[in-house]
């Protein structure tokens, strides 16, 4: 895929994160990817999207820079939202969160084979428990 195809490749996952489109994002995933160094399965990875969209039913990802590379892309986004339920291991107290992520992919015959993704829990901790 060129940079620009990369680039809206993972255009239409984000829009497909922030509009529940698990069906479509299912499309984008190898049967099995390495998420965080671990193969997991592709079902597994929309059971941990379901998780977060659960526990935080507005979340909504903003990217705020984009990085492309050969089949690599790096990721800087904003996260938004306010838990109604656990998540990330604490509980929500009424506050809406704005937290920074990172995540890094790589694309291997035109859906993700590698992800890895980074939150400033800190940040979340401080927002959620103060």
């Amino acid at each position: 895929m060129s940079a620009e195809e990369l680039r809206e490749f993972y255009g239409r996952y984000v829009e497909m994160a922030n509009t529940r489109d698990f069906d479509g994002m299912r499309k984008l995933l190898h049967d099995e990817v390495i998420l965080g160094g671990t193969p997991v399965a592709r079902e597994a990875i929309i059971t941990e999207f379901r998780k977060h969209t659960d526990a935080v039913p507005d979340i909504h990802w903003e990217v705020q820079e984009l990085l492309v590379e050969g089949g690599h892309i790096a990721a800087r986004a904003l996260d938004t939202g306010t838990p109604v339920a656990e998540w990330n291991g604490l509980a929500p107290n009424g506050a809406s969160i704005s937290v920074a992520e990172t995540a890094f992919y790589e694309v291997v015959d035109g859906r993700f084979k590698v992800m890895w993704y980074m939150m400033d829990v800190d940040a979340l901790r401080q927002q959620l428990v103060g």
